[in-house]
């Protein structure tokens, strides 16, 4: 991709490999350049500093802060803060758990970062994994089993805990900001996007000998490398999709390092670490319970300074535990720059070797030759058999969405009645909606079938509903009890009911014409191979195949086509 009169939009822009990327991109000219940071300070002065480097007017380096995974109105305010209040904690809970609305997704920081500025290109350097990960679901538990097994069984705790646990949980917190970054970037028209990963430990394995005394391997440290490869998964879905933009990851699998080197004070969560005034004298018994945090007064005699090392995300190391974790056969480190001249080369088009989502693309089986021959022998025998016994396999709502299984049984019921296209095409739709009532009020087995798979039928007066003991659609993560108007009756005949009303043969006839229409656009007299869905892909339209009608439906309706293969 030329770079050249782009926005770009670098997430996490004030850290170490954002800022390396930031000054990799300036002899490609774009158009400019937003960075962001969790801080105001720490986005400004990037900001500041790029632009005294590179002689920049106002405008080219653009600051952006606050915290891209929650909605904008808590962007700037302290997590651990938001959980603390009820109301906040409630609203947060339900933007990371609620099926995604309008209202979570435009009221995002994300997207309304995404909705400012409109990136040409998306690099994000944000250690999502550490970010999602740290937040410690297992410190979360510990206050649950608190309060369920301890003396304190108080009810209002509880309720706070498991509020807190929901929020801190990791899988939904990442699908929630696949699913608004993606949307964003979809309706901005992104063309591209760059993640840079991290494996978690370094490039370590299992046994990595780095925690915060926490058991080997640990569960954070594990947690953070599950997290990563769960959103690598995910951008390799991404990648998948499409008219979205392309999607990269690099996958640095070392300590990076590192921004400055200098002497001063130790700074650990913005605060100086004091230097406690202790003398021998002060050693305390051990008796039988050891308490991890003191109530003691101490005496300190200022903070600790010394020579250290900045390393930009991952904090600030000792002389000593820099040449640690870089001893050959420990994390090693790659620099910065290394990873901003391999982002650079990525997004121009160049090949590095280091694309994540390329490596498990090329990695991936894909659908075979073999399978394709033997799909055509599956189908024709499935065929013979529905012959012998005299039946129509249909759906089962074992594969889902319920929304398959009703399209399915709706094609069956046209096919049932019109035998094919023309037929069905050149019939009246309040006719055909006619029959089709009276096809499922006489057959029993047809009508006993779609109800026990959990589809239910509504009937031609929108206003009452034939179904079984259990139904797909509402969904049960929605609750049970549910209003009933005209826009939800609407929505679920849409996701999943079988709807006897007038309009939806209606839609039904509009479908065989758009198919037809299609078929006849891609007829090609030379027989090349450049069309699939033509007359013959149809077998001339002589019948009604469900399977292939639905799965023209996916493609076309729902934009749900396979990008590769």
């Amino acid at each position: 991709m030329d770079i050249k009169n782009k926005t770009v939009l670098i997430l996490g822009g004030w850290g170490l490999v954002g800022s390396a990327i930031a000054r990799q991109l300036m002899p490609e000219q774009p158009k400019k350049i937003v960075l962001t940071s969790l801080k105001k300070e720490e986005a400004e002065d990037i900001c500041n500093s790029l632009s005294k480097e590179y002689k920049k007017p106002k405008g080219f380096f653009v600051p952006w802060y606050g915290n891209v995974f929650v909605r904008n109105e808590f962007k700037d305010k302290n997590r651990e803060l938001i959980l603390k209040s009820a109301s906040e904690r409630k609203k947060l809970m339900h933007d990371i758990s609620d099926e995604l609305n309008d209202d979570i997704l435009k009221n995002a920081a994300l997207y309304k970062l995404l909705k400012q500025h409109k990136p040409d290109i998306v690099i994000d350097c944000i250690n999502t994994a550490t970010a999602i990960a740290y937040q410690n679901i297992f410190k979360s538990f510990t206050d649950i089993q608190r309060y369920i097994d301890g003396p304190e069984r108080d009810y209002d705790n509880l309720k706070e805990s498991v509020e807190k646990f929901m929020c801190v949980s990791y899988i939904p917190q990442l699908i929630r900001h696949i699913q608004i970054l993606y949307y964003g970037m979809t309706e901005f028209k992104t063309k591209y996007y760059l993640k840079i990963g991290t494996s978690g430990t370094g490039g370590m394995g299992l046994n990595i000998p780095y925690t915060h005394s926490e058991e080997k391997p640990s569960r954070m440290l594990l947690s953070k490398s599950s997290v990563a490869g769960a959103h690598t998964l995910l951008l390799f879905l991404m990648a998948r999709t499409p008219n979205g933009p392309a999607v990269k990851e690099l996958k640095p699998t070392a300590s990076i390092a590192w921004k400055k080197i200098a002497y001063g004070e130790i700074r650990k969560g913005g605060k100086p670490i004091a230097l406690i005034n202790t003398k021998m004298e002060d050693a305390e018994p051990l008796g039988k319970k050891f308490n991890r945090v003191s109530d003691k007064k101490y005496k300190t005699a200022g903070n600790l300074k010394t020579v250290y090392i900045d390393t930009g995300e991952n904090g600030i190391f000792s002389a000593a535990e820099f040449e640690t974790i870089s001893t050959v056969g420990q994390m090693q480190f790659v620099t910065p720059e290394e990873i901003a001249e391999n982002a650079v080369l990525e997004i121009k088009g160049h090949n590095t070797g280091h694309d994540v989502i390329n490596a498990i693309d090329s990695a991936s089986m894909e659908p075979s030759y073999r399978a394709g021959f033997m799909q055509q022998y599956a189908t024709n025998q499935i065929k013979a058999l529905e012959k012998k016994h005299n039946t129509n396999s249909v759906a089962f709502e074992m594969l889902g969405p319920p929304r398959l299984s009703k399209l399915l049984f709706e094609a069956n019921a046209i096919r049932l009645i019109y035998k094919n296209f023309n037929e069905y095409i050149k019939a009246d739709y309040k006719t055909a909606a006619k029959k089709i009532h009276d096809l499922i009020k006489k057959d029993s087995k047809l009508r006993n079938e779609i109800v026990s798979i959990g589809i239910p039928i509504l009937m031609p007066d929108g206003k009452s509903v034939l179904r079984g003991p259990d139904i797909k659609t509402p969904s049960v993560l929605k609750g049970d009890i549910f209003d009933v108007n005209p826009a939800t009756i609407d929505k679920w005949c849409d996701a999943g009911w079988f709807d006897l009303r007038e309009k939806n043969w209606k839609l039904w006839n509009e479908r065989f014409k758009a198919i037809m229409k299609q078929s006849k656009a891609m007829t090609d007299e030379t027989f090349s191979s450049r069309y699939i869905f033509n007359d013959d892909y149809w077998d001339k339209f002589k019948d009604i195949n469900i399977g292939k009608v639905v799965g023209w439906i996916f493609i076309n309706e729902e934009q749900g086509i396979r990008n590769k293969g």
